[in-house]
């Protein structure tokens, strides 16, 4: 007859000590969204095309009459400067939010607080590209002379994004310490990522030192996280990521040309 084993005292709880132990921490679980793939994609994009179009604008005057005298001599120079640096703000969110999720493992409510700020700021920067946008505009109905003066009566006009003028600056330099808190990016990095806060806020602006600083701070911070991204985890078949690519070139000239059509 086989002896049934006894548990041991140093197998049972103490006296008095709960009998259920506490559940280990839960591993980090990848944000479904807004995904690896397109944050990474975010990461890369996105800061190298802010840099692009901050250095084709580089040889013109800061203010906004010398932007206004350099697009009538220059269109097609100007609007692809511009362009570019819009598109790259507005590429940045997913990157952004994969960030935020990568620091909220660690430390949640400078996640919250840096990402939600950082986001805004985007936000803030797509409406004065519209401006940027209208305003160039005005030098191929009325000229440079007649759209300077339209400008500058129009300048200081109220609008309810100005109140996240705050946000533009602060939110890359709390989403910059929430980095290093949480051991996402090193003091350099992070520092670079906190230049961010550096670029000139606001219509028709140029380029200056704290411009291409602030862009080349995002390249380094950003784009190799986002390399980084890419390579961890699973990779997908060939043939999935060629029919992603293609779906999404597909998807974008629909969507240009119905854009194109009003």
């Amino acid at each position: 007859m086989t002896a049934t084993s006894e548990p041991t005292a140093a197998s049972q709880p103490a006296a008095g000590s709960n009998s259920v132990l506490p559940d280990p921490p839960a591993p980090a679980v990848p944000p479904v969204f807004p995904g690896r793939w397109v944050g990474a994609a975010s990461l890369v994009v996105g800061p190298l095309l802010v840099l692009s179009g901050v250095l084709l604008r580089f040889r013109f005057d800061f203010f906004y009459p010398a932007q206004l005298r350099a697009y009538e001599h220059h269109p097609g120079l100007v609007t692809a400067s511009y362009s570019l640096v819009s598109a790259g703000w507005v590429l940045l969110w997913p990157g952004i939010t994969l960030l935020a999720a990568r620091i909220g493992e660690r430390f949640r409510e400078l996640a919250v607080w840096g990402g939600v700020l950082t986001v805004l700021g985007l936000f803030a920067r797509t409406f004065h590209a519209g401006v940027d946008h209208l305003d160039l505009h005005l030098v191929t109905v009325q000229g440079a002379a007649t759209a300077t003066r339209t400008v500058s009566a129009t300048y200081g006009a109220f609008h309810v994004f100005s109140i996240l003028n705050a946000a533009i600056m602060g939110g890359w330099i709390l989403l910059a310490f929430g980095a290093y808190r949480a051991r996402v990016l090193g003091p350099l990095r992070a520092t670079a990522l906190g230049l961010a806060s550096a670029m000139p806020l606001g219509v028709l602006k140029g380029t200056t030192a704290w411009s291409i600083a602030a862009a080349a701070g995002l390249c380094v911070a950003l784009v190799p996280l986002g390399v980084a991204a890419w390579r961890t985890g699973p990779v997908p078949r060939a043939a999935t990521v060629a029919g992603r690519l293609l779906l999404v070139g597909l998807a974008g000239t629909a969507m240009f040309f119905f854009g194109q059509a009003g």
